[in-house]
Formats: structure tokens, sequence, C-alpha cells
């Protein structure tokens, strides 16, 4: 795995390497792509695929790197947040008949991708979809690294719930950490994790108040681990949220895991090539 704390031009050049040695591997060249689908976690604008301030990603902010890929791949470069990506790949893989569909991904961070009548929304600068930030009523002394008090991220993420097992003595430093005494029935590993789920539950009550979608999907590295956490989860969303909203409302863990994010750039691709003005462009150039 390649740390994206690296920079843009480290991460990069290992993405254009791997994608290199696939297309050698398949004995095919770069003019047979259609295009690339590349996800990254923290805020994107779309339409140019620069990160915006992405709090965990120095060296990111602003980074062209469509261009710095095409450079060495010269098709089409899609880029958005990883959460997004998410939610496109397990909804047309699993969930196609769903057109309100939300997509929750705990791991580093917690984010949202929100699919409504159908359509990917990503809000008017690209972070639609931010839970990680919102308040959690029981976290008002909890330092962000945001800078505020009380985020859901603070409060929930795989590092938060590890910083808090080690509170309590039980050594643990990160989500894998987490997953690993959550696996091995660790009571106190347990307790956080459903815990963490009734905080996320809190956020998703309002969420599916304001949203009414159909189905949430609960993924990400902690999704792995994700009964528990979906138990509070449900405990929480279930009881707080109107009855009309819930009343066919299904939560469930992602079925996709970690191939959630490449069949989501997959269809990020696909959208665009068989989009009215891909096409179009595509027509007029055959003459």
């Amino acid at each position: 795995a390649q740390d994206v704390a690296a920079g843009p031009e480290a991460v990069l050049d290992r993405v254009v390497s791997e994608g290199l040695a696939v297309l050698a591997k398949a004995g095919r060249t770069a003019g047979g792509v259609a295009g690339i689908g590349i996800g990254l976690p923290g805020p994107v604008e779309h339409a140019t695929g620069r990160p915006v301030k992405p709090p965990i990603m120095p060296g990111w902010d602003g980074f062209n790197v469509v261009s710095y890929v095409q450079r060495s791949l010269p098709v089409p470069v899609l880029v958005d947040n990883d959460v997004n990506i998410m939610a496109l790949g397990e909804r047309a893989a699993h969930w196609p008949e769903h057109s309100n569909f939300l997509f929750i991904k705990v791991a580093t961070g917690i984010g949202a991708g929100i699919i409504s009548n159908g359509e990917l929304q990503r809000g008017a600068n690209g972070t639609a979809g931010d839970l990680g930030h919102v308040r959690v009523p029981r976290g008002d002394d909890v330092l962000c690294r945001c800078g505020n008090t009380g985020c859901l991220e603070a409060l929930a993420s795989g590092p938060a719930i590890a910083a808090e097992l080690s509170r309590l003595g039980v050594p643990a430093s990160k989500g894998s950490d987490v997953r690993r005494l959550v696996n091995e029935g660790n009571p106190l590993a347990v307790q956080a994790l459903r815990q963490a789920g009734r905080d996320l539950g809190d956020v998703l009550a309002t969420v599916v108040n304001l949203l009414n979608p159909s189905v949430i999907v609960l993924g990400g590295s902690l999704g792995q681990v994700g009964e528990h956490l979906m138990a509070g989860v449900r405990e929480v969303v279930y009881r707080r949220s109107l009855p009309l909203a819930t009343s066919h409302l299904r939560i469930a863990l992602s079925i996709a895991g970690d191939q959630a994010a490449i069949l989501g750039a997959s269809q990020m691709v696909t959208q665009h090539v068989l989009s009215p003005a891909a096409i179009e462009a595509t027509l007029q150039a055959a003459g």
C-alpha cells in the first residue's frame, strides 16, 4: 500500500506504474483504454479533478491530478472523492433497483456518498456527504483534527476508537488494531465499536429524515467487522427517525467490500464514455 501522505507525485507515479504493468500483462496499450477513474480520500472539485484542502493528504491541495496522470497515460482521467466512487460501485453492482441510496465509509475518516433519484450528489463544491465533521451530542469535549470539538470523526473513526481503547488500557493505535481486537472477541473493542455505531446513528437519523434513502450501506475498513457497528446504527436510526422515513429503510453492510471503489471507478468512466456529450464528440471526430 502507498500512503497518500507521501505526496501526489510519489502516489501517482505508483498508480501509473501499476496501470502500465496491468496493460502490459494484458497485452494492451494505452490507446485501448477508454478512461481512468481515480478516487481520493478528501474533497475533490469534480470538474477539474483537483483536491481541495484534503485534511489527510499533505501537498495535494490544488494538485492537477488529471494532467499529471495524462503525461504517461494520454486518455480521459476522471477524479472524485473515494466515497462517491464507492457509492457508485456498490449500488451498480448490488443495489441497482434503489435510486435513493447512501454509502457510508467508516475508516480513518467518515464520509458518505449520496445518490438521490439515481444521480450522485456532489453539492456546489464537491463536499456533499462530509459527515465526519457533523457535531455529535456526546462529543463536546473531544477535539477534532479540523479544530472543532464534537465531530463524528473524532469519536467514531478507526483512530478515534483505537485511542479510546488505548485510554481503557487496551493496546491499539489504528483502525486495523480495532478490527483485530473485535475479531478476537475483545469485549471492550466490541463495546467501543457499537458505541461508534450509535454516534454514527445520531447523525444518520437526521440524514434519513432529510434525504429519505431506501438503503444505507456501511463500508470502509471498519465495515469489515461491521455487525456491531451496524447494530449501533440501527438502534439509534430506527428510534430517532420518522416512522414513514424508516418504514422501508434497509441498513446493510457493504457487499462489494474492498472492490467497491474499483467497481465505482469503472462505473464513472463508463458513464463518461456513454454520456451524450462524449458520444457526440466521438461521432464528430469520426467525420
